[in-house]
């Protein structure tokens, strides 16, 4: 049952961390307009099983009026709001504050702040430390996310629930991560991924939508066009054994996915997509496997934004 949704309001973000899904970057496209995003929470109101809305990015604080908007109307709508960012805005507590302030008073009532080396390094003080201390004062639920940066360790998904949303603990090999971080890391034989650790495709909990309408279950496997046809038809209509990503995916993990799509030659050799015999993680194969795929499944593998293209 569809509790959450995850609005992605932006593309476009101040940063371009090394380890994000989404290869978000001051130059990305695709940002909701306010009729956008108020047609959105339509939507998900009508699905009425849905109790939390995330705005999240890219970077949303970049688009203060249209934020600060949709959370006065989900909150209207009945929704709980949460707002997930960076923390660049606040230059300390007192100033935070005068960025928070509106919002509460529009409806937000959670604040998750990114605090790791990949968003802030060593910076003194702290944005993100300024931001959850002013969430604080003003009595906000609160928390910090903090990812890890990659070690020589195999990653792991253990102490977290399936489909929850990941907020800390190992990098995921997904996006720019598969690029930027995988060098140097010790490598498991593709035949072992027989599961996907991170997502729950069965029966998802959470979807993300961005402005382009594409309706995500994992950054980059989509289900559908919320511009096309309405939320609600779009989760009625999902049948996971019968998606050419879902469907792999719980029969077998990206193994699975990559054997069904005949890319399993040669033990999962594809130089020409530069695949490799080893990979870090279930998400290292499973992120190759549909960026090689994506000619053939464009509306499912999309948009082109969280392939780096």
């Amino acid at each position: 049952m569809l509790t959450g949704v995850h609005i992605l309001l932006s593309y476009t973000c101040l940063y371009q961390c090394d380890h994000c899904f989404l290869h978000c970057s001051p130059g990305s496209q695709g940002t909701f307009t306010l009729a956008q995003l108020t047609r959105l929470l339509d939507q998900a109101a009508e699905l009425t099983t849905v109790r939390r809305i995330s705005i999240e990015g890219g970077e949303p604080f970049l688009f203060y009026p249209t934020m600060l908007r949709g959370i006065e109307y989900a909150h209207k709508l009945g929704f709980e709001v949460e707002v997930i960012s960076n923390g660049y805005w606040a230059q300390d507590s007192e100033d935070a504050k005068v960025w928070l302030e509106p919002l509460v008073q529009a409806g937000l009532t959670i604040l998750n702040v990114s605090d790791d080396e990949f968003h802030h390094g060593d910076a003194t003080p702290s944005p993100a430390k300024a931001a959850l201390q002013a969430a604080q004062e003003l009595q906000m639920q609160n928390h910090a996310f903090r990812i890890d940066p990659p070690c020589v360790t195999e990653a792991s998904a253990q102490g977290r629930e399936k489909g929850a949303p990941i907020v800390g603990g190992d990098v995921r090999f997904r996006g720019r991560a598969v690029d930027k971080l995988t060098g140097g890391l010790p490598l498991t034989d593709w035949q072992s991924f027989g599961q996907c650790p991170d997502e729950d495709f069965a029966a998802p909990g959470r979807v993300h939508i961005d402005a382009l309408g594409f309706v995500h279950l994992c950054q980059g496997i989509c289900i559908g066009n919320v511009w096309e046809r309405p939320l609600t038809e779009i989760m009625a209509a999902y049948v996971p054994e019968e998606h050419p990503i879902c469907g792999p995916l719980l029969r077998g993990g990206p193994a699975a996915l990559a054997q069904e799509h005949g890319l399993d030659r040669e033990h999962g050799l594809d130089r020409e997509h530069g695949f490799a015999q080893g990979y870090v993680d279930a998400c290292h194969l499973c992120y190759l496997t549909r960026k090689a795929l994506r000619a053939s499944f464009p509306e499912q593998l999309a948009p082109p934004q969280t392939y780096g293209e």
